[in-house]
């Protein structure tokens, strides 16, 4: 396994970053278990999680999985300091959490203190904002023509971020979180939150978690390049665009149990023409290099320049393992080539 350091942070982290979003859904605390320590024998060392956490999201999946962590966080204390524990605050929009209010300084206080208390830990190594108030209710308002530019004024959207500002810094001045991370953000959100901490003396973002994939490279290069230069680690989630990228949604089909038999936002990862046709293209792609479809695009992610660590998911052990083994060795130059190919043929529709 290789690592990189987290942002300006002191943090190592593994190329590979365990995410956790079906465990209390898909997934029991069994299964958890299994993923948890084979991803430890496999030198990965970095989970992500959030409050929202299982989806898809309802009130009554609403932290289940920070408390299946935690659960094994209970049972395994000694691990507790070989691994870099992420997790994030759900934004406005979900009348189950903090009555679908947006995110303000007490609310940052009050997250922090349960999720500690779910997670079964006395610090957080990365805390992080899951989307912005001015995309609520979620962050499937990044597509194209769906984010109101105008729907907040620019003081009052300064305003909100000094406030949660001020609720970060206290957490973290109290030792309850080591550092701060955004999600689902946009340059302009990173250039101002970067400002605002200058200003007021905070402690800058380590990292930012947008959503990156064969079918939706949006920050490259332009956000992409900002994380380089500012030093904040860049985590691409959905990497398999919500499992299209593994090929078994190929012409509308719906295997048992996947994501996309339940209540999902899957239409968030356009199963359309375009992506039907550019997903088809890469598993040639794949099958020519002896991979699978889910290895060619978990290998590309990884080889971007400026991604840092890459979040992935599964909801069998066979799927983990697959994916885990994508970052064994990098694609070799005439795949890379023929993927850019497919890229140029099939531009992300906006």
């Amino acid at each position: 396994m290789k690592y990189s350091q987290l942002g300006h942070s002191p943090l190592k982290v593994s190329r590979v970053c365990l995410g956790s979003m079906t465990w209390g859904l898909q997934n029991n605390q069994h299964d958890a278990d299994e993923q948890i320590n084979y991803a430890l024998s496999q030198g990965i060392n970095f989970i992500d999680t959030a409050e929202m956490y299982a989806v898809p999201p309802s009130p009554d999946t609403y932290g289940k999985t920070e408390q299946i962590i935690g659960d094994w966080l209970k049972r395994h204390e000694e691990k507790r300091s070989e691994i870099v524990l992420a997790t994030k605050i759900a934004g406005a929009g979900l009348s189950w959490v903090r009555d679908g209010k947006p995110i303000n300084k007490q609310a940052v206080i009050e997250a922090v203190e349960r999720s500690l208390k779910r997670l079964n830990t006395d610090y957080i190594d990365v805390y992080q904002l899951h989307w912005p108030n001015r995309t609520s209710p979620h962050f499937g308002k990044h597509w194209h023509g769906m984010l109101d530019l105008h729907a907040v004024s620019k003081a009052q959207q300064l305003e909100e971020m000094s406030d949660i500002l001020e609720g970060l810094k206290i957490c973290l001045d109290q030792g309850k979180i080591r550092h701060w991370g955004l999600s689902n953000e946009t340059p302009w959100g990173i250039h101002t939150y970067l400002s605002l901490c200058e200003q007021h003396n905070i402690e800058k973002p380590v990292s930012i978690q947008n959503e990156f994939n064969l079918l939706h490279e949006k920050d490259w290069p332009y956000l992409l390049e900002n994380c380089v230069n500012e030093d904040i680690a860049y985590l691409p989630w959905s990497p398999l665009a919500g499992g299209l990228l593994s090929g078994k949604y190929l012409g509308g089909a719906r295997p048992e149990g996947s994501r996309w038999t339940l209540m999902q936002r899957h239409g968030l990862f356009r199963d359309t023409q375009y992506s039907q046709q550019a997903t088809a293209a890469y598993q040639e792609v794949a099958h020519e290099h002896h991979l699978s479809t889910a290895q060619l695009a978990l290998a590309w992610c990884d080889q971007v320049d400026g991604v840092t660590s890459t979040i992935i998911g599964a909801t069998s052990m066979a799927q983990l393992k697959e994916n885990i083994t994508a970052f064994d060795k990098p694609l070799p130059p005439e795949a890379l080539a023929e993927i850019d190919t497919i890229l140029k043929t099939y531009p992300v529709p906006f």
